[in-house]
């Protein structure tokens, strides 16, 4: 599932092709996503100009310029792909390193021209959605339940002890729960709490405010990492290279069971467990 790296990654390549450019028409192949996509979308979208390419948490948001929006979550397996026009041949069409580069010829569901572009919604699940506001007030009513971004300085040690207190729920689970902290999915929490030195399946209320620190700072750290290493594969549209980024190799735990702990001196060994039958992954020595 994409998460908020992957998700930036489209954003700043959406960003760099179509701010500015106008919505001409729209092709709507298959409705049935998540939410059904409503008969009367397209006349909400079309012909609107496109000023801003935002995010927030895992969802993209497409800011036009009479102020209203069209939000587009990725779900579990939905990919953003960009055919230019006046390109005979689009070997590389991925906004993201997530997933397959080329253009996958199945579950294709949502078509959207915008000038000499194709903006093509590719979602094998189905589990991903587009919604439209009319204002920022619908649009902020959205996310009034989220918690802050990683990045968000109201992140703190303070906010996180503080949000922990008397709670029982083991930190793998909040720090997946979208109303703790936004944006962070299953394998960047399993990469946090490894430089935390944080067992996944450690009590919440057992975390010193000083455990606290580290998870805010390490969330930082790794979420800018990983937008770094898929972010150094995108240049301009033309050149989107969607499968170049490398951050997978960076991984310290996540789908590294039975290896050897990369920590410096370190005997540990990479352990996988199931926690709310989501897989984790940790060093039996270096996390506590």
């Amino acid at each position: 599932m994409p998460e908020l790296p992957e998700v930036e990654i489209v954003k700043q390549s959406l960003n760099k092709s179509i701010t500015g450019k106008i919505i001409t028409n729209i092709l709507i192949k298959n409705r049935n996503l998540r939410f059904k996509i409503p008969r009367n979308f397209e006349k909400n979208i079309v012909k609107k100009k496109i000023i801003k390419v935002d995010r927030f948490s895992k969802h993209l948001i497409l800011k036009f310029e009479d102020k209203s929006y069209l939000m587009i979550h990725l779900g579990m397996s939905g990919t953003i792909h960009l055919i230019n026009k006046s390109i005979k041949k689009n070997t590389i069409t991925n906004t993201s390193f997530y997933h397959s580069p080329l253009l996958p010829k199945k579950h294709n569901h949502v078509e959207i021209k915008i000038d000499n572009l194709k903006l093509i919604y590719n979602d094998p699940r189905r589990f991903g959605y587009f919604s439209y506001f009319k204002n920022d007030e619908q649009l902020n009513n959205i996310f009034k339940k989220y918690g802050p971004e990683p990045f968000d300085p109201l992140f703190d040690k303070n906010y996180i002890f503080n949000y922990f207190k008397n709670k029982k729920k083991n930190i793998k689970n909040f720090l997946i729960d979208q109303s703790f902290v936004s944006g962070i999915g299953n394998i960047y929490a399993s990469e946090i709490l490894f430089l935390c030195k944080i067992l996944p399946s450690r009590e919440v209320s057992s975390l010193s405010i000083s455990d606290c620190q580290k998870i805010s700072h390490f969330s930082k750290v790794v979420l800018r990492k990983a937008i770094e290493k898929g972010g150094s594969s995108i240049r301009d549209f033309i050149n989107i290279s969607g499968d170049q980024g490398s951050f997978q190799k960076n991984f310290n735990v996540y789908q590294r069971e039975n290896k050897k702990c990369l920590k410096y001196s370190c005997r540990g060994t990479v352990l996988k467990k199931f926690i709310s039958n989501r897989s984790s992954f940790f060093c039996n020595l270096c996390q506590k």
